[in-house]
């Protein structure tokens, strides 16, 4: 008998394979802690962290499900397969190379950029706009931090970031379905507020290859795809940067990308989210819940126009 899902259910809706099948695991009496260490891969602990103020005190999601269902294209498109294939991916040695309308031009490697700042956890929401979302404890340190060291100078309006491009272990642009490598963007005055961090771990430890090793970025008051991972060049510049979503569909992935409940994906609506362990919905806040810190910044800007 051919079964068909109803029309009506969005893509949105669909319970997430591992969830479903970590829920039958446990149904059949296999616990699912044990399974989640076992399938947990070893990455190195991070040691001397303090939390910041700025956490968020919601309910953290399981370490396992933020590991095991990721959006890493270049690692697949299915969001279980990052975590198998974004292991071949070298993160060491690794550079970043800073530049573009700036007094100082640097190269740092990641020793550098651990050795930047005090390394704080940050607990913060995060939003995918497939209506999906997470709670991670996230290590890191402001951005503005680098930010401050390269100089950029009155020229430097918006900052460019590139991911890693190796075709010895990623997906072509045809398998992965958008163009390589993957670029992403901020305004300078987006890039330099104190919630945007250049993170370096979660849960204690060090960042696991599909969640964006060595070094990537968090903005959590934008959706999911605007916080690029394995970023190996950051660039200052004049004018507005081109951004992988929005150079593959214009209509949907706009710049800006601000999580806001009231501008529906042309696919589905944003007005409510699921937060991965959970199967329950809830209400999707404007800017994730950061309006307070942040709504400061788009004071005039028409936030439908400039989704």
């Amino acid at each position: 008998m051919l079964i068909q899902r109803s029309p009506d259910v969005r893509p949105s809706e669909i319970t997430p394979k591992h969830l479903y099948l970590n829920r039958r695991r446990f149904l059949m009496g296999l616990p699912v802690a044990a399974l989640a260490a076992r399938n947990a891969l070893a990455v190195p602990k991070l040691e001397g962290i303090t939390r910041s103020p700025l956490s968020t005190t919601e309910k953290v999601t399981p370490y396992n499900d933020v590991t095991h269902y990721n959006n890493y294209y270049e690692f697949g498109t299915g969001k279980d397969q990052p975590a198998s294939l974004a292991q071949k991916l070298k993160t060491s040695p690794w550079t970043v190379n800073v530049g573009g309308v700036v007094n100082k031009p640097q190269v740092f490697d990641i020793d550098d950029i651990m050795k930047m700042a005090p390394l704080e956890e940050r607990i913060y929401r995060h939003r995918c706009v497939e209506a999906w979302s997470i709670v991670v404890p996230w290590i890191g340190f402001p951005l503005n931090a680098l930010i401050k060291k390269v100089e950029p100078t009155e020229k430097a309006r918006f900052v460019a970031f590139q991911t890693v491009l190796d075709p010895k272990v990623m997906l072509s642009e045809r398998a992965a379905g958008i163009p390589l490598p993957y670029v992403e963007g901020l305004r300078i005055d987006e890039a330099m507020h104190p919630l945007a961090i250049l993170c370096v771990g979660m849960y204690g430890e060090a960042l696991p290859k599909q969640d964006g090793a060595p070094v990537r970025l968090v903005v959590p008051w934008k959706y999911g795809f605007k916080s690029i991972k394995s970023i190996v060049k950051i660039k200052f510049v004049e004018k507005q940067p081109p951004t992988t979503w929005n150079i593959t569909n214009a209509r949907e992935y706009g710049f800006y990308s601000n999580v806001n409940p009231e501008v529906d994906h042309p696919r589905w609506s944003q007005a409510s989210e699921r937060r991965l362990g959970e199967f329950l919905r809830r209400k999707t806040l404007m800017f994730n819940g950061y309006g307070d810190q942040v709504a400061r910044l788009y004071v005039g800007m028409d936030l439908r126009k400039n989704y």
